[in-house]
């Protein structure tokens, strides 16, 4: 395998507000082509970290640099030597033939979590309700660690594909199958995503959707016990808070359910209006407790207990980290949780590409699973606008104009921005598909 060097990553702290940050100064003018040469390397890799920005678009990116290092700056994220886009798309559920433009976190996370396109709101089924498997499946069959990581609900869409199908996403706890009856246990099936992802036993699982977890299991061996107590069961250590994260060991698999639902959001800031808001900073979030891990922080404890997992094996380990709730603030539309969320998500990036940087041999993928709606605009729209005091000490203005303020702000069907480094990160180059982002990780994996 070649494991020459690739492009070296200029880093500089940054802090705003209370979330690390990753800068690089602005374009030097170099010559980049022999960074860009040294960067391509195929064989495989021991190690496969795919970091999902939920919502993350062009827009939502660029919004996020201009506020935290200014538009001349870069985050751990512009820093990648190899860069390109997918296509994000969905396919109709009655006709799959026909593509669905604007897909959604269920069918877009089908798309890179098993290769297939499917139908919005599905599970890592194909159209017609058939399970295929998944990266993180395939990964720990073929003898890799894997690991779960997001500040959603562990059963929210991202999280939930790579260790359950089921035909809704809506089917989160075995209390909560209306939708599907198919996979329900009580008729046979595989079950809820909180069960599907405890039988799956990813070795490290760590999110919200605690509230999921201590549904009561309505069927088989396990009926009347609480999904907690099956994970418990099947060896894992349940950690509920950032003290009880920290004290959990790499001797047996971690279930960290930190919050009811989601984890709280970084930062808060003005609700944009018909006119706009006058400019302003965001600010911490006081509601959010010491008692829930920061991204930066799960991804801390997934990486050193993952490692530590493998540190004696020839196969090393499959990581999905997501920053969910740039997607869901995006949708509030608010601004100031949108770019908090993006932020500390870049610091969960520098994590990896730190951890990149003594051990080559691994693959590092950052991209989106959509576009969202936020954009960058000179004055007040149509729609609703907020202003924000940016790194420069200049006004940003930030335009949400796909639903009333009231009502939740929509996906767009955009390309979005995929970048790598490492083994089999020149697969990401050009325009690609959602799906061939699985066939470049079970590539570098070395899995069939």
């Amino acid at each position: 395998m070649n494991i020459r060097g690739r492009a070296t990553f200029a880093a500089a702290a940054v802090a705003v507000v209370a979330i690390p940050s990753m800068a690089m100064a602005g374009d030097s003018h170099q010559d980049r082509t022999w960074a860009a040469e040294r960067a391509i390397q195929g064989g495989t890799a021991r190690n496969v970290i795919l970091l999902i920005g939920d919502g993350m678009g062009d827009s939502e990116i660029t919004i996020a640099r201009n506020y935290q290092v200014g538009a001349n700056g870069r985050l751990a994220m512009d820093t990648f030597p190899l860069t390109g886009a997918y296509t994000t798309y969905a396919v109709q559920k009655e006709n799959p033939s026909l593509p669905e433009y604007v897909t959604d976190s269920a069918a877009s996370g089908t798309g890179w979590a098993t290769g297939d396109k499917t139908y919005n709101g599905a599970i890592s089924v194909l159209p017609d309700g058939k399970p295929v498997p998944s990266i993180l499946e395939l990964a720990k069959k073929a003898g890799y660690r894997t690991g779960d990581v997001t500040t959603a609900e562990l059963q929210d869409a991202t999280p939930a594909v790579l260790g359950s199908h089921v035909v809704d996403r809506g089917c989160k706890g075995p209390q909560s199958m209306t939708a599907c009856a198919v996979n329900d246990k009580v008729n046979g099936g595989a079950g809820s995503i909180a069960e599907q992802l405890v039988q799956t036993r990813p070795d490290v699982l760590l999110g919200g959707g605690k509230q999921y977890f201590d549904q009561v299991v309505q069927a088989g061996p396990d009926k009347g016990k609480t999904v907690t107590d099956q994970a418990k069961a099947a060896g894992y250590q349940v950690v509920t808070d950032t003290d009880g994260l920290a004290k959990a060991s790499s001797g047996a698999p971690i279930l960290g359910a930190f919050a009811k639902n989601n984890l709280d959001v970084e930062w808060v800031g003005p609700t944009p209006t018909r006119t706009g808001t006058a400019p302003t900073k965001c600010a911490t979030n006081t509601a959010r407790t010491a008692t829930q891990p920061h991204l930066v922080d799960m991804t801390t404890k997934a990486l050193d207990v993952l490692d530590r997992q493998t540190r004696h094996s020839r196969k090393g380990f499959f990581l999905q980290i997501e920053g969910a709730s740039i997607d869901k603030q995006d949708h509030a539309a608010n601004p100031c949780g949108q770019i908090g969320e993006t932020v500390a998500f870049d610091a969960a990036i520098k994590k990896a590409l730190d951890y990149q940087k003594s051990h080559r041999d691994t693959l590092v993928v950052v991209t989106a699973d959509h576009g969202h709606t936020s954009q960058i605009v000179e004055e007040a729209t149509l729609g609703y606008t907020a202003t924000l005091i940016t790194h420069d000490n200049a006004n940003m203005t930030i335009s949400y104009a796909t639903a009333e303020i009231t009502g939740s702000q929509q996906h767009t069907g955009t390309q979005v921005r995929i970048a790598a480094g490492g083994p089999q990160a020149a697969n990401v180059l050009g325009v690609t598909n959602q799906t061939d982002l699985f066939h470049t990780m079970k590539r570098a994996l070395g899995i069939r």
